[in-house]
């Protein structure tokens, strides 16, 4: 499914907001709300929006204040306000944005269904506030959701430049039912022992485990959204494991409800706490229990399959701001760097001294008795590199395994672009384990959110057209020597493989799929093609058609839908990718050396090689073309190119 038009129900501060992003991106969208003040306020609020970002790039001298007057029409010009859905009848994507009020939400739906009918096209498209902002989206997936639906949710997401995750249907998502589930212990403590809530912040804010202290960003939030969902959940889960605090209920019936509302909520307008208490916190106590009980959710939501552990992690880092650049880690990634054990100790201590509500979830403690304690061990929820002494390149860190088997990490950066450094370092290793006399080998990525992003194209615009060409050649060699000869390659794939990235894995013998993965070819929204066998070995993989409506459009897969079409020989659970990985590693590596070369030649009867120098004679012409240009132009720039088809 393809969206050229999206519409918006519901013209609130969230929905002017979320209908600026959908119009920001190049997309026109209705917006719809039941009276014309309404849809005024949601106009106004998009256009405030969009003053605001433009108005940055006019501080930084990049655009002039008249240009910006441009944007700033031209991006709400595409938006269209109404108050009936007459104009709906040629969009292709809605999101609904009325209050949390049950009733309001069936009865749009109820609307919506009458043109629709069809629960198969409902997805969950879950902004976070402000939406103008925020960069995170959950694509929730009901129980009668197709995957084409979740698939068409996920690039229309990432077309409106916003980060997804996918989950599945249960309360609170993941993110604000993890949140919740850790800052229920603030709240307790607090009403428990009568803390001041101003001590708390401050102390809390400042101990490098959440970016702001806890009750100043409900105080962002507004308290009467965080109280509905605080309900929902202790409704959902019980009182256990969450918990709604009575002050939170008071200020809400009183109607002081944050930002919101003047500033009046959880401290008045002055700074000063509407909460009582003044009693002082023990930090270093808070920050345990917050710190193991979000954990603990995490692997609860983990374990009962709403979303994977990558997806949980990021979605902290997107949505809860846990951002490891500045010191803040999510769950996950925070437990591995601690060590699995230590964790696992800490847990049965807080067992002992508050109860069930932190009894250790299974996974930790299969994860501990496998040995997987994480970083110091080379395995925990993720995969660590544990290199060799000695390394033959910069980017790509060579590990060597038992039983013939090595592993080739990817590590160039936050993309791990496909670069010429990269390709150069990538012919080393290959170079020292066929010397090795090893029989299989991994490739795989040191970055736990993504397998590889794709080329560098601003590093191939900077060589010459001789360079270019060499290296494309070598590429190819190379690419070709992974899939031939005596060594098995395995490519196991974590989140994102676009572009060359999918390129090499397809080079590869086998790919062992993360359930996050992604496979995509989006070459052609640049104005080229692929350039690394992407035209030859995709329909020898998944057939002509397949292969062909994939280099043509451009959108990614998802891991089941490429399993389904042979793009992926396993889809396994994140954290079990690496395992997966180097067991089929070490089975291949146990092959015959001689029949394995045999087999991996002849299979797939056809000339590669006849192919692979046609697409090189394409590539080369299509990469010199006025679209090319303009398409990489508009890539680096980050915004929608202009092809004239020359």
């Amino acid at each position: 499914m393809f969206v050229f038009k999206a519409a918006v129900v519901g013209a609130g501060t969230m929905g002017g907001q979320i209908a600026q992003t959908i119009a920001a991106a190049g997309i026109g969208v209705v917006l719809k709300d039941i009276d014309d003040a309404l849809v005024q306020a949601g106009l106004d609020e998009a256009r405030n929006v969009t003053r605001g970002q433009v108005g940055k790039l006019v501080e930084k001298g990049k655009i002039t204040a008249e240009q910006a007057e441009q944007q700033i029409d031209q991006i709400v010009g595409r938006i269209h306000g109404t108050t009936s859905y007459e104009g709906f009848g040629d969009v292709d994507f809605v999101v609904e944005a009325v209050p949390e009020k049950m009733e309001i939400k069936q009865a749009v739906f109820a609307q919506l269904d009458e043109s629709t009918l069809r629960p198969d096209k409902v997805v969950g498209f879950h902004y976070f506030y402000p939406a103008s902002i925020m960069p995170l989206i959950e694509i929730v997936e009901g129980e009668e959701t197709s995957a084409e639906t979740v698939g068409a949710a996920l690039t229309f997401a990432q077309a409106i430049r916003k980060q997804p995750i996918t989950c599945a249907e249960v309360p609170g998502f993941v993110v604000n039912r993890i949140l919740n589930s850790g800052t229920s212990e603030i709240w307790r403590e607090q009403e428990e022992k009568g803390l001041s809530i101003k001590k708390i912040d401050d102390g809390l804010g400042g101990a490098g485990v959440i970016p702001i202290g806890p009750y100043q960003l409900i105080n962002l939030l507004g308290l009467d959204t965080v109280l509905h969902v605080a309900e929902h959940l202790l409704e959902s889960y019980g009182e256990e494991r969450f918990y709604v605090p009575k002050g939170m209920q008071k200020l809400v019936a009183e109607g002081k409800l944050g930002a919101k509302t003047g500033g009046d909520g959880f401290y008045d307008p002055q700074g000063a706490p509407n909460i009582s208490g003044d009693g002082e916190p023990d930090i270093e106590e808070l920050v345990e229990l917050l710190s193991l009980k979000t954990f603990l959710e995490s692997c609860l939501v983990l374990e009962e399959g709403v979303a994977t552990h990558r997806d949980i992690d990021f979605g902290m880092m997107a949505g809860a701001g846990l951002d490891p650049r500045r010191g803040l880690l999510p769950p996950f990634m925070r437990a591995d760097s601690e060590g699995l054990d230590t964790v696992l100790e800490r847990l049965e201590n807080a067992q002992e001294r508050h109860g069930e509500r932190f009894a250790p979830p299974t996974i930790l403690r299969r994860l501990v008795a496998q040995g997987r304690l994480g970083q110091k061990s080379g395995q925990g929820f993720y995969a660590y590199p544990q290199p060799d002494a000695e390394q033959p390149g910069e980017v790509i860190k060579l590990e060597t395994r038992e039983d013939g088997v090595s592993i080739a990490w990817l590590a160039n950066g936050q993309m791990n672009s496909i670069s010429p450094l990269l390709a150069g370092d990538l012919e080393k290793v290959w170079s020292k384990v066929k010397a090795s006399g090893a029989r299989a080998l991994v490739i795989a990525s040191s970055n736990p959110f993504l397998f590889s992003a794709g080329a560098d194209i601003k590093a191939f615009t900077t060589m010459d057209a001789a360079a270019g060409e060499r290296l494309i050649g070598e590429t190819h060699a190379l690419f070709k020597e992974l899939g031939s000869g005596r060594i098995a390659t395995i490519a196991a794939v974590n989140g994102l493989a676009f572009g060359g990235g999918c390129e090499l894995a397809m080079a590869c013998d086998v790919r062992i799929a993360a359930r996050s993965a992604l496979f995509g070819q989006p070459e052609i929204k640049l104005g080229i093609i692929p350039g690394f066998g992407g035209t030859q070995r995709l329909p020898r993989l998944v057939g002509v058609n397949k292969a062909l409506e994939m280099n043509l459009v451009g959108d990614p897969a998802l891991a089941d839908e490429a399993f389904e079409f042979g793009l992926a020989n396993r889809v396994v659970e994140d954290h079990e990718l690496l395992d997966t990985a180097l067991a089929w590693a070490r089975k291949l590596a146990q092959a015959a050396p001689l029949a394995l070369a045999q087999i991996k030649r002849i299979s797939g009867a056809g000339d590669l090689d006849d192919g692979i120098e046609a697409e090189k004679r394409a590539f080369a012409e299509v990469f010199q073309s006025a679209d090319a240009k303009e398409g990489i132009s508009a890539f680096l720039a980050k915004r929608a190119p202009r092809f004239e088809g020359r």
